[in-house]
């Protein structure tokens, strides 16, 4: 069997090994410090305990085959990552809440490669649970916020959430 570098692996973080659990809901001040947004194709199941957009998608249905129009806010299962920002970024219009893991295959590919910009968030966020309780500990890593899109970038530029911005880097493929 073929060791597949880290460099290659994706987060997988998003999932608590306690619970067993894929739903760890954005803190709400981030998406109010955003705006609004017309799509969650990742969202909690009801009952949720703030809303994220105007129209959710949460299981039994599967977001990555529902119609995405309008801007999509997109906090993905982070075990499955990789599909969830290939389909933000041929969307080209929304903004995804991930770890800032600026090694792995799936940021290369669909964030250095696609985005447009990304906001490096600081200090760790602390998740909420589905009843809305902040987690307990912080979500282990760095979060990062990336744009895909005119609009997008300039939510991220006048949200005011404490990050370091970055735009227009280049990318030696």
């Amino acid at each position: 069997m073929t060791q597949v570098p880290n460099t290659y692996r994706a987060a997988g973080g998003h999932e608590s090994q306690r619970s067993g659990s894929n739903v760890w809901l954005t803190p709400p001040g981030i998406v109010e410090a955003l705006g609004a947004f017309d799509l969650d194709p990742c969202a909690a199941p009801e009952p949720r305990p703030w809303p994220t957009a105007k129209r959710h998608v949460c299981p039994p249905l599967d977001g990555l085959t529902a119609d995405w129009r309008g801007r999509v806010w997109l906090n993905p299962p982070y075990s499955d990552i990789a599909r969830w920002l290939g389909k933000l970024a041929e969307h080209g219009h929304g903004t995804a809440l991930v770890f800032a893991r600026t090694e792995t295959r799936w940021f290369i590919d669909h964030v250095w490669h696609r985005a447009d910009a990304v906001l490096f968030l600081h200090g760790r966020l602390h998740f909420c649970l589905p009843d809305g309780m902040a987690a307990r500990g912080n979500a282990g890593a760095p979060s990062a916020l990336v744009a895909y899109g005119s609009e997008d970038y300039a939510r991220l530029l006048a949200c005011r959430l404490p990050g370091t911005l970055n735009r227009g880097w280049w990318v030696n493929r």
